[in-house]
């Protein structure tokens, strides 16, 4: 049995600024030679990338409502080893999401919480503020506080003085206002890890600005006040065998994936073979099947569509009988067409008739646990599967007569499927779906390879 030290960053509400924060205190880790395991909490798949810009190493999804307790506890467990300590990134405010908020998942994890609170327009207020989220919960330890966006030193006075009155919470710090850490966003979300949105230069200022501002010292001290028990379960079973070659989609165009999932394909029979939707002009030959994962595609339709080459391939092997499964920006790319909010329609694969149609606020969005409706490559009829819905287009003009393999909560149908291709808005994740997986892998294996 091991023990570690680790920590959750939570917010009092989204926007408090946790996840710059939670870069930089990771950043300011790694320059003092720790090895940080990151992870976070919920089904967001850009944060994770931005963990792994400054860390180097990959972040799990932790979301006790879409994995189940077991998977978090052993993936958290899996992940620690050799490293010195894990930071866990929250999501929303602290306790927003009932099962599946921050709160819970630092009481399954025995956490404590470094709280971070936008202290921009309010001075002796925020005490009430910190009072009140230490009080909400017995389960919840919050260990200690950044204040965020202070603007003086008179401002930070009037917190300090008023927080040490009234709350036990201890303060780590006091981060001014800097606009120069602000990391650009889209309609999804902040830009991915990949796309290097903090150059090295601004990365280098925000470890320099942690280390001034916050008491790192006394942050790690605090996180180490509870040994934290390391589980003897373990998340994985390691890299199987590989019997099938599963070709994956993987661009700026396509690029959210849970790296849980790909290492679960791995495990069960998968050799991923990546490739770009965007710059290669034929699927790799060899695979069994096709996995498109969600992303961007609208902001890269004009590229997809003028890569006639890709297109025709993917579409001829959809309607030739080839295994394909495509979720939310890769689902997209096999309708018909995208129409962009500047109403301009660019040509996409033309496996499902429908139009894509671009909004400027979101469609949907929220957890979902679809049905079975009948067998199909996703499993058995009456399974249940589990994942997330978040995107800003919508289906045009959808067949009465359209074949789908799911049922949502809601009684939607929903699960497009055209031959062998099954494609939808929700991104499934496979933590808690693993027999899902291992039928999967049994259809692909059965499959003729593309030529």
């Amino acid at each position: 049995m091991s023990t570690l030290s680790a920590f959750l960053i939570g917010g009092t509400a989204s926007g408090s600024g946790k996840t710059t924060l939670t870069l930089g205190i990771m950043a300011a880790l790694k320059a003092r030679g720790l090895q940080v395991q990151p992870f976070k909490c919920g089904p967001d798949f850009i944060d994770p990338s931005l963990h792994k810009m400054v860390t180097g190493l990959v972040s799990s999804n932790l979301d006790l409502r879409m994995c189940g307790e077991s998977f978090c506890t052993n993936v958290f467990s899996e992940r620690l080893a050799g490293k010195d300590v894990a930071v866990v990134e929250g999501v929303m405010g602290l306790f927003d999401g009932g099962a599946a908020s921050s709160a819970s998942l630092a009481s399954v994890l025995q956490l404590p919480v470094v709280l971070v609170v936008d202290a921009r327009s309010a001075g002796e207020s925020v005490a009430a503020v910190v009072k009140g989220f230490e009080k909400y919960s017995p389960d919840v330890d919050i260990c200690g506080v950044i204040f965020n966006r202070v603007g003086s030193p008179r401002h930070r006075e009037l917190i300090e003085q008023a927080t040490q009155s009234h709350c036990r919470s201890r303060i780590l710090g006091f981060f001014p206002r800097d606009l120069t850490f602000a990391i650009p966003d889209r309609h999804l979300g902040l830009y991915m890890g990949d796309e290097n949105p903090l150059n090295r230069e601004q990365l280098t200022h925000l470890v320099e600005k942690v280390e001034e501002h916050i008491d790192l010292d006394l942050l790690l001290q605090l996180a180490g006040r509870q040994s934290l028990t390391l589980s003897q379960g373990k998340a994985s079973a390691g890299k199987g065998t590989s019997t099938v070659r599963l070709a994956v989609a993987r661009d700026k165009a396509f690029c959210f994936y849970y790296q849980d999932n790909l290492r679960i394909l791995e495990e069960a029979g998968a050799e991923l073979v990546f490739f770009s939707p965007m710059t290669d002009h034929a699927l790799p030959a060899g695979c069994h099947g096709v996995y498109f994962g969600g992303g961007y595609p609208e902001l890269h339709a004009a590229t997809l569509s003028s890569n006639h080459e890709m297109l025709r391939s993917v579409h001829r092997f959809g309607l030739s009988g080839g295994i394909i499964y495509a979720e939310c920006g890769g689902f997209m790319y096999l309708c018909k067409q995208i129409n962009d909010v500047d109403h301009v329609s660019h040509a996409m694969c033309e496996i499902f008739p429908f139009q894509v149609r671009m909004k400027t606020r979101f469609s949907r969005l929220g957890y979902r646990r679809p049905q079975l409706e009948k067998d199909c490559l996703l499993g058995k009829k009456g399974e249940w599967l589990h994942g997330h819905e978040f995107h800003y287009s919508e289906l045009v003009d959808i067949p009465k007569d359209v074949n789908t393999v799911y049922e949502l909560e809601d009684g939607r149908s929903e699960g497009y499927r055209y031959n062998n291709v099954i494609g939808g808005y929700i991104h499934l994740h496979f933590g808690r779906s693993r027999t899902n997986v291992e039928n999967f892998i049994h259809y692909l294996s059965r499959a003729s390879k593309v030529s």
